[in-house]
């Protein structure tokens, strides 16, 4: 009988051992877990935060979201940038500097990409005020803290060759003046192609919007880096010469090698 009383304090004791560890086990993955979403926040907070502002060419009319320029750039940075896109089919330059307050304050942008104006060309308002506008969303942009890329686009010739002269100078005074990268034709390589355009003529197709982003591309991968953001090449490139052993770890020493004189 004597003997039965430790079993019983055992058996007593067990469950909250088993209490006890089920608690430090829930713990430490409530800690763990604790870590890696403040990790994750912490790097997103570091990742600069690029802001398009545009309209249907960067909105993806007429073809899926996720093949439209836009997000194709936001998985070639593969999250060394924050990529949102504020475009909306059918906005002018007016729409866009009404907006635009508001979107800086929400987003606080490192890098603005400015794509406005088609619309403006197309329904054939005054270019003078398109430069008011944009200008006035530059210094918006600038005064934030923000680098600007100014997009350009170029409108069909049945305008008639003064208006489309006087539209396309726009961009290149605006650039100018403020000294801002400019792509001066967002469809450059594209618009003549009628197999890489919708049927409208206006829009391109999904197969354009990799050569769209490659034309965004070379002006936009200068601020990227200034904004220290690795790119994918680089990034690469990285690894590979910290994967690779020094020369003294792989090549024996001249003096190894050859004989003593």
């Amino acid at each position: 009988m004597t003997n039965a009383i430790p079993e019983v304090g055992r058996w007593q004791h067990g469950p909250q051992k088993c209490r006890r560890w089920l608690l430090s086990v829930i713990t430490l993955f409530a800690a763990l877990w604790l870590s890696i979403g403040t990790a994750h926040s912490q790097t997103q907070a570091q990742s600069p935060i690029l802001l398009v502002v545009g309209d249907s060419l960067s909105a993806a009319y007429g073809i899926p979201q996720e093949a439209g320029w836009v997000t194709l750039l936001d998985q070639r940075l593969d999250g060394r940038a924050q990529v949102i896109n504020a475009s909306i089919s059918g906005e002018t330059s007016s729409g866009g500097a009404s907006r635009l307050a508001g979107l800086l304050e929400q987003h606080q942008p490192d890098i603005v990409v400015l794509e406005l104006g088609g619309n403006d060309g197309l329904r054939g308002l005054p270019p003078q005020q398109m430069q008011a506008n944009l200008n006035r969303m530059i210094e918006q942009s600038r005064s934030s803290g923000a680098d600007v890329l100014l997009v350009g686009i170029d409108i069909p010739p049945n305008y008639g060759q003064a208006y489309r002269e006087a539209f396309g100078q726009v961009f290149r005074s605006l650039a100018d003046e403020h000294q801002l990268p400019l792509l001066p034709f967002l469809l450059e390589g594209i618009a003549l192609k009628p197999e890489l355009m919708q049927e409208d003529g206006i829009h391109p197709t999904a197969d354009a919007q990799p050569l769209m982003l490659d034309n965004v591309w070379a002006e936009l991968a200068p601020l990227l880096r200034e904004q220290g953001v690795q790119l994918a090449t680089e990034a690469s490139q990285a690894k590979a010469s910290q994967a690779e052993p020094s020369v003294s770890q792989t090549e024996p020493s001249a003096s190894q090698t050859e004989p003593s004189s």
